[in-house]
């Protein structure tokens, strides 16, 4: 890098400025700043197994929180990925030990969209609904946060965006649920499924 850009470092270690908060899925393979071509100080990450955003995670509520109040990031995107051990779990009922608390969030979005799962015969196609569905209900969650809220009631312009990475092509892809502002929440979320469903 230093040979490329000798200052930037210096300028690194001054400033952190990301216009980009990415909740995404802790698995090895899903480097977020790679995967969307970032440069270091360019993305505000966290990550957890099967990019979840539960409403009583005081990690993941206080980096919502640091991203959009303190550093006023503009875009919020969740990012899951196919082939999610997380959600495969969730999916099969198998069991991860401790981690079958925390995946408990994930079999309520299969629960929640049996129907549409039942419908699909081949595991490996569910596996890959139940990963996008997850992300939609995340992005939902996101938006419905006490910190989204106040931020828009601030005037803050925040997007927050449902994207999806192909662990076998390396392509991301936009799952149509971006939602502005609040009214945007239960129409976009409609449309985003109707599209997957």
């Amino acid at each position: 890098m230093t040979a490329r850009d000798p200052e930037f470092f210096l300028r690194l270690s001054r400033q952190q400025s990301p216009q980009y908060l990415w909740i995404g899925c802790s698995d090895s393979r899903v480097p977020a700043n790679e995967i969307v071509g970032l440069l270091p100080g360019e993305l505000f990450v966290h990550r957890n197994v099967a990019n979840l955003v539960v409403h009583t995670d005081l990690n993941c509520l206080s980096v919502i929180q640091f991203a959009v109040d303190v550093l006023k990031v503009k875009h919020v995107i969740v990012c899951g990925h196919y082939g999610c051990s997380g959600v495969q779990a969730a999916l099969g009922g198998k069991s991860m030990g401790l981690s079958d608390n925390w995946l408990r969030h994930v079999q309520d979005v299969r629960e929640k969209h049996e129907s549409l799962l039942a419908d699909i015969q081949n595991k490996p196609s569910q596996l890959a609904k139940l990963c996008e569905l997850n992300v939609i209900e995340q992005v939902v969650n996101v938006a419905q946060t006490t910190v989204m809220r106040e931020a828009r009631q601030r005037g803050q312009q925040l997007t927050v965006h449902g994207w999806i990475y192909g662990l076998k092509d390396g392509l991301l892809r936009n799952l149509d649920v971006s939602i502005g502002n609040e009214q945007e929440i239960i129409p976009t979320y409609r449309r985003a499924l109707s599209k997957i469903g």
